[in-house]
């Protein structure tokens, strides 16, 4: 069973950094429960297919751009945090946030991401 820390790592990095549609559904298939919840300030998306359709979306709309873990996850129980930096390949973000995810049975069932600003 994956530890929330190797969850949070999976959500920044294997699924919404994943340019590769098949490696991006496997990692949601093995990082996710089925009817998993993400919100962040645009929309809420639930499940694995819409989950997919949001991290398509987002890298679209930003070639070239990737995700950053911005400092270490921190666990409370069933949570875990985990702030990031989103922009060009080696250039200061374009823009950061934090990630809340709650945890179940070795899945993240939920996630809220916050947009941060200076």
């Amino acid at each position: 069973m994956a530890t929330i820390e190797e969850l949070m790592s999976a959500n920044l990095l294997e699924v919404f950094n994943e340019r590769d549609g098949e490696r991006r559904r496997a990692a949601i298939r093995r990082t996710y429960a089925p009817d998993v919840q993400f919100s962040d300030p645009d929309e809420i998306v639930v499940g694995h297919d819409a989950l997919d359709a949001k991290a398509q979306n987002i890298l679209d709309r930003a070639p070239g751009f990737v995700f950053t873990p911005a400092g270490a996850v921190y666990v409370n129980h069933d949570l875990g945090y985990l702030t990031w930096n989103f922009g060009p390949a080696g250039q200061p973000p374009v823009v950061r946030g934090v990630d809340i995810a709650l945890v179940r049975d070795g899945l993240i069932r939920s996630v809220y991401t916050l947009l941060l600003t200076d």
